[in-house]
């Protein structure tokens, strides 16, 4: 029986892979196809190296990959399967790790593969890759499509205010391009001409036909005052005025299929066995629900609150050099994950408890952003105490938000 140590390079079609043993010594070093029957093989060399007796599902074979999901997705499932113990090494400890090694500025992928294996050897706090679920990797997706939509969404957004703004500024500055009434007055008239030529009753037939939009009067008389103000067609007018009306339908669309996604998102979470009780905590919408789930998976392969904190660039950071001893603020961490806990954090304020957390800070002389993240670190806390207690937030909780 042996300890092997093996790392992969993941890429999009050839990974590279390189298995050590206890002493350092390379067993495996080769390209490897990102293909069911060479990911198969591999298998079947790190089960041999294992030794009789010790199959792979034993704890002397530890895998460590650079890359998480997409990319690596085929090769994870099917190493996972064979039963063997998944480890993430971050690429940035890989960079460093290999920067610090004679020749360290020559990156290959065989040289990245071997540090990987290297840290996978000497490193006892890496964490384990726990193969996902499938409701886990649907609300994965559904927020990455979501979140691509809705970036989509400010880009073509901005884009309309800038053409707007150019032709007839007082109507980009009374409209907002957020709401549905706006966009739909958009889809048919832009310029002063055409709302003075629609009239008043026109304009509010063609709102009235969105459906359920309110003070669809109001939006009219708005847009007819500043077009009675501007009389004059500056260049170009009609074929800006033509694209924002196609930016303007593009934007109901994906407005719509915004909403679609977060049904679709609702009825995930209803079936996801933690999604109750992340909800109950304060500020826990559908939205950042998901967005949690989506960023952190499997809450339970983080080994405490403060591990958790640390993923998310959430715990302070130790610099310590002879008498000088002091803490700063991470600049590492996922970014997602801790801009969901900020963002919950603040949508929390008008729950009592959160309130009176945030006003403590703010008497103890933090500034409005520093209380804020006082809060989301606390919230982490009292979230990894209600996953593991399998029970929902109460107000009062001993270590409430």
């Amino acid at each position: 029986m042996q300890r092997i140590s093996v790392g992969i390079d993941i890429a999009k079609e050839i990974h590279w892979v390189t298995a050590i043993d206890a002493d350092g010594v390379v067993q495996i070093n080769r390209k490897l196809l990102n293909t069911p029957t060479d990911i198969a093989s591999l298998a079947d060399q790190l089960g041999a190296l294992a030794g009789p007796g010790d199959g792979p599902e034993g704890s002397t074979i530890r895998i460590g990959l650079d890359v998480i999901g997409g990319i690596a997705g085929l090769a994870e499932a099917m190493l996972a399967a064979a039963g063997f113990t998944l480890l993430h090494v971050p690429g940035l400890a890989v960079n460093r790790a290999r920067q610090g090694t004679v020749g360290g500025e020559n990156k290959s992928d065989p040289r990245d593969a071997r540090t990987i294996a290297d840290q996978v050897r000497s490193r006892a706090d890496l964490r384990r890759i726990e193969p996902a679920t499938e409701i886990d990797l649907e609300i994965r997706l559904l927020v990455g499509r979501r979140r691509d939509l809705v970036h989509a969404q400010t880009q073509r957004v901005a884009r309309m205010h800038d053409m707007l703004v150019s032709i007839f500024p007082g109507l980009e500055a009374c409209l907002d391009l957020t709401t549905k009434g706006p966009l739909h007055l958009l889809t048919k008239f832009v310029t002063p001409a055409e709302l003075r030529t629609a009239g008043k009753k026109r304009l509010v037939r063609h709102l009235q036909a969105a459906g359920g939009l309110p003070n669809v009067e109001a939006l009219a008389d708005r847009a007819l005052a500043v077009a009675a103000e501007q009389n004059i067609a500056v260049p170009a007018e009609r074929m800006t005025a033509r694209l924002i009306r196609e930016l303007a339908a593009e934007a109901l669309a994906s407005r719509a299929r915004l909403i679609e996604l977060d049904r679709e998102l609702e009825a995930l979470l209803q079936r996801h066995p933690d999604a109750a009780l992340i909800r109950s905590l304060p500020g826990m919408g559908v939205v950042l629900s998901a967005e949690l789930i989506a960023e952190a998976g499997n809450l339970s392969r983080f080994r405490s609150a403060d591990a958790l904190a640390s993923a998310a660039g959430m715990a302070p950071v130790l610099r310590q050099s002879g008498r000088t001893r002091f803490l700063r603020r991470p600049t590492g961490g996922n970014k997602g994950l801790k801009r969901v806990f900020y963002q919950s954090a603040f949508c929390s304020l008008a729950h009592s408890d959160s309130r009176a957390f945030y006003d403590r800070k703010r008497r103890e002389g933090k500034r409005h952003h520093q209380a804020v993240i006082a809060l989301a670190r606390r919230r982490v806390n009292v979230l990894w105490a209600v996953v593991q207690n399998r029970t929902p937030f109460q107000t009062g909780f001993k270590m409430a938000a």
